[in-house]
C-alpha cells in the first residue's frame, strides 16, 4: 500500500498567498521523509475568490522537494488545454523527475472555465479521448502524423522525449459509468475522486474491472484520493478540520459542482467519505477501504483552505506512522 499527499494549493481570500509557499515546501519535505510516494496537485481555473497557484509551475518549483516522489495532478482538466502543449510539458516534467511523472487527468464540469477558453461542455469528452490519443502518439517518439476532429500534426515530432518509453502513465478520473469505463479503456489507472462514498464507489470498482477484464487488460495501480485527517485524539478531530473542509465543500458548490452532500450536517457528509479521527481509527478505515475497493495507493489531502500548517505536518506525520 502506498500512501500520497494531495497538496492544498488553494488558499482564503484576503490570504498572503507568497507567505504560504515555504508552508508548501515544508509539508513536502515532511512528507518524503516520513516516506510518503507520491505528491498530487489540484487545477482549476477562475476560482476568485478562492485563491490557486497553478499546477504547472508549482510542480517544478516543489520537486527538490519531492526528490523520488511521483509527482502528477489531480486532476489536470484536459480537455481546455492542447494537448501538443499538455504532451511537452509533461514530458519536461517526467525528464526533471526522473521519470516519475504520472499525468492525472480529468474532463472537468465548471462552466465559467469551459466558456473562457472558448470550449463546449458537450465536446468535453471527445476532446478529452483524442487528446489523449494524440498525446501518446508523440510521446512514442519520432514525426507523426495525426488527423482528428479538434487536433492536427503533420509530420512532426514532440521537442523531448519523455524518460519512460511511451510517456507517463495516464490516470484518469471519472465519477459515473461512462466514465469508469472509459478510464479503463484509454487509461493506466482509475484516478477515484475525493467526495465519493464508499457505497457509490464500490459498485463502480467493479464496472472498472469488469471493464478491463473484457479488453484483456492488466493495471497494477488502483489510486484513490481521500479527505483525511489525522488528529492526537479521535474525539476531537472532527473539530480541528470541520471549519477548513467546510469552507472547500462550499467552494464546490459555489462552482456548480452537482453535489450529493447539499444540506447535509459535517457530520452526515463526512461518513464514509472522509477519513478523519485518531491512527487507530483512521488505520481502520483505511484497512476498509482497501479491503472493500483493493486500492494500493491512497492519495490524501490533509489540508483544506484555512487549517493551520501546525495541524497540517501533525497529521502528515501520523499518518505515515499509520503506514510504517
Amino acid at each position: 500500500m502506498k500512501v500520497g499527499l494531495f497538496i492544498n494549493t488553494q488558499f482564503p481570500e484576503g490570504e498572503n498567498v507568497a507567505a504560504r509557499v515555504p508552508e508548501l515546501v515544508e509539508q513536502v519535505r515532511v512528507a518524503r521523509q516520513s516516506g510518503f510516494s507520491s505528491l498530487l496537485f489540484p487545477h482549476h481555473y477562475l476560482t476568485e475568490p478562492l485563491q490557486m497557484l497553478q499546477i504547472a509551475p508549482l510542480m517544478a518549483y516543489l520537486l527538490p522537494e519531492a526528490k523520488g516522489m511521483t509527482i502528477g495532478g489531480n486532476i489536470l482538466l484536459l480537455p481546455l488545454l492542447n494537448p501538443v502543449h499538455v504532451a511537452e510539458e509533461s514530458a519536461t516534467l517526467d525528464v526533471l523527475s526522473g521519470g516519475n511523472f504520472i499525468l492525472g487527468v480529468g474532463l472537468g464540469y465548471r462552466a465559467g472555465e469551459f466558456d473562457a477558453f472558448g470550449i463546449s461542455l458537450k465536446e468535453r469528452a471527445a476532446r478529452f479521448t483524442e487528446s489523449i490519443q494524440l498525446m501518446r502518439a508523440l510521446w512514442a517518439g519520432g514525426k507523426i502524423t495525426f488527423q482528428g476532429r479538434f487536433w492536427s500534426v503533420k509530420d512532426h515530432g514532440i521537442s523531448l522525449k519523455p524518460c519512460r518509453p511511451g510517456g507517463p502513465p495516464v490516470w484518469v478520473a471519472g465519477l459515473v459509468e461512462a466514465a469508469v469505463k472509459r478510464a479503463a479503456r484509454i487509461g493506466d489507472a482509475w484516478l477515484i475522486s475525493n467526495a465519493t462514498t464508499l457505497g457509490d464507489t464500490a459498485p463502480m470498482m467493479r464496472v472498472y474491472r469488469e471493464t478491463l477484464a473484457s479488453l484483456g487488460k492488466t493495471v497494477t495501480e488502483f489510486p484513490i484520493a481521500r479527505e483525511c485527517y489525522v488528529g492526537t485524539s479521535h474525539a476531537t478531530a472532527m473539530e480541528e478540520c470541520r471549519a477548513a473542509l467546510e469552507y472547500k465543500y462550499n467552494s464546490y458548490a459555489a462552482w456548480g459542482m452537482v453535489s450529493p452532500t447539499a444540506n447535509m450536517t459535517f457530520e452526515e457528509m463526512a461518513r464514509d467519505r472522509f477519513i478523519i479521527g485518531d491512527k487507530v481509527s483512521v488505520k481502520e478505515e483505511i484497512v476498509r477501504w482497501h479491503e472493500t475497493l483493493g486500492v494500493n495507493h491512497l492519495i490524501m489531502r490533509v489540508q483544506w483552505p484555512g487549517l493551520e500548517q501546525e495541524r497540517v505536518l501533525g497529521s502528515i506525520r501520523r499518518l505515515a506512522e499509520i503506514f510504517s
